[in-house]
């Protein structure tokens, strides 16, 4: 098993450029590859930066590409959920963030959204700074 960087999945998905596409396709379809958390965060936020991709088209590239068969994902239940809160409207970053705190008392943002709807999903310590 390898682990990937973010570059690697964004030529997955996108196509963008072509020998790195093929590459990419040739190295994760090819054998066991492990990707980080962090690989994911960044994946979300390219997408939507650099690519302009609606919500639900990111949500789905992401769980389609953690569903792959050779994609081992860092706590995929984690990502599984974060993925659903970010269905529900939460920012992807934001959701990743909440479910690795869970352990905390408690979490405080400045960011009201955020807080609304960590409150509706079930995180009633989520609190406004």
């Amino acid at each position: 098993m390898i682990a990937i960087d973010t570059n690697l999945v964004i030529r997955y998905l996108t196509g963008d450029e072509s020998r790195q596409s093929q590459r990419s396709r040739q190295i994760i379809n090819g054998r066991e590859v492990f990707v980080p958390i962090t690989v994911l965060l960044e994946t979300e936020w390219v997408l939507k930066s650099s690519f302009r991709l609606e919500r639900a088209a990111r949500r789905k590239a992401i769980s389609d590409f953690a569903g792959l068969p050779t994609v081992t994902v860092e706590e995929r239940h984690i990502v599984a959920h974060a993925l659903d809160l970010f269905g529900q409207g939460m920012d992807f970053a934001d959701a990743l963030h909440l479910l690795k705190a869970r352990h905390c008392e408690g979490f405080a943002t400045f960011d009201r959204k955020f807080v609304k709807l960590a409150q509706k999903a079930g995180f009633e310590n989520v609190i406004e700074g």
